[in-house]
């Protein structure tokens, strides 16, 4: 390349007028945005362009599994309404879009879903469902992103691509059934278990399994049936044939309503012990309600709705009123509220570390100690994968129609004695 001696003095002279126009200077060695910002500014990335932060939400909101997939939804909405109203945005200055896909709650769904939308968010705020995180967990891997799944199993614990919250599906089985069998009048019982023929269901018979050799008891059948199943007439005849008088129920909110209803006409009534996807306030107003109240316990985690003991039930009910005043107080609002508490720490740190890029919100969520949700569900140990320490312990409920959420609380946080020896998926 042709040397020119004219441009030496130019090029020191415009290199001196804009550090002298600079705010007290800057290193050479400073970056700043991709597309060539001042110091300070954030580079520009998928997701990001400088001043709106993208969250991708695939989750259902047609289908049976609708009634948990739109609360939930809203929840995560009201909160970020409320972050970019009151808080302007993540780190004061960052508003947050949520982009919004419909799973159906069916799995080749979801992927499409996800591909479509992967290359324009920074993470995703929600991804409902066990068979659904499955389904995407390779591409969550391979494309570096990470996940909050909608979904308790405990195999989330170790994965590096996902944030999960609250104690796991099995915890809440674990927990669930030593209550029962040492607290609640279930000791000496046949105890067996109903659930969904998927990961989902067979989460709640995995910590089923684990209480009951730790307890030193011996299991009644186990009555598998599909999503959506339309007839549980053989499921409920085959758990009374066998003399169950406890069952351990895995469903989502519209197989409940169908298996307990078909109880009911067919004059069953064990004990049902449900874990948390099972409810919907929907059922507690039914005409399936009496039935519920005698028969029913749902197992999950937190205070009673409204408790303001918990330090930050008097918020979630403010924000629920100011951002989404049409929304009744329902369970899964509140579990969408809390995915998007924990989002928002995780993007805190990673605008803190000055990279919101897949790789940097990766690093982001290994140097959190703990996810922190102010009594809502307990507090998450964090760090690397292989540090994860979840809750242990969960609520136990009866419906009550006179609650807001049609859910009284029987006993707050109860863990088992052998809930910390649970080993969670590597």
């Amino acid at each position: 390349m042709k040397k020119h001696p004219w441009l030496r003095p130019l090029i020191l002279l415009t290199a001196f007028a804009l550090a002298a126009g600079a705010c007290g200077g800057r290193d050479d060695d400073d970056e700043g945005a991709a597309d060539g910002g001042e110091e300070g500014e954030l580079a520009t990335v998928p997701g990001f362009d400088g001043t709106t932060i993208r969250l991708g939400v695939v989750t259902p909101t047609s289908g049976p599994v609708a009634v948990i997939g739109n609360p939930l939804t809203a929840g995560n909405e009201a909160y970020w309404e409320y972050v970019n109203e009151e808080l302007g945005g993540v780190a004061g200055q960052y508003q947050v879009e949520l982009v919004i896909e419909d799973s159906a709650y069916d799995p080749p769904t979801a992927v499409q879903k996800y591909n479509q939308i992967k290359g324009d968010v920074v993470m995703f705020n929600q991804l409902l469902g066990t068979p659904i995180v499955n389904a995407v967990l390779e591409q969550l891997n391979s494309d570096n992103i990470v996940a909050q799944p909608a979904s308790l199993d405990s195999f989330w614990v170790r994965e590096q691509n996902l944030l999960p919250i609250g104690a796991p599906y099995q915890i809440q089985a674990i927990n669930g059934l030593d209550w029962y069998v040492t607290l609640g009048g279930g000791e000496g019982q046949t105890i067996c278990t109903l659930h969904q023929d998927d990961p989902y269901g067979e989460a709640g018979q995995e910590g089923v399994d684990f209480a009951a050799e730790e307890l030193g008891i011996e299991l009644g059948p186990e009555v598998t049936f599909p999503v959506g199943n339309p007839d549980f007439t053989s499921q409920i005849s085959q758990l009374q044939g066998a003399g169950c008088e406890a069952v351990w129920l895995t469903a989502v909110p519209s197989d409940t309503g169908t298996a307990l209803g078909k109880a009911a006409e067919l004059g069953y009534a064990p004990q049902w012990l449900a874990q948390s996807p099972t409810w919907v306030t929907a059922l507690g107003e039914s005409p399936l309600a009496p039935y519920l109240q005698e028969n029913y316990m749902w197992v999950s985690e937190g205070p009673e709705y409204g408790d303001t003991s918990a330090p930050g039930m008097a918020e979630l009910i403010r924000i629920q009123e100011t951002y989404a005043p049409d929304q009744e107080p329902d369970v899964y609002f509140n579990f969408g509220y809390v995915e998007s508490k924990a989002v928002h720490q995780l993007l805190e740190q990673a605008v803190e570390n000055g990279d919101l890029s897949h790789e940097g919100i990766i690093e982001a969520l290994n140097g959190i100690d703990a996810f922190e949700y102010e009594g809502l569900l307990g507090d998450y140990g964090w760090g690397a994968p292989e540090d994860r320490d979840p809750p242990r312990a969960n609520s136990i409920f009866r419906p009550n129609p006179d609650k807001p959420i049609g859910l009284e609380l029987v006993v707050q946080e109860h863990e088992a004695p052998f809930a910390a020896e649970f080993e969670f998926g590597d």
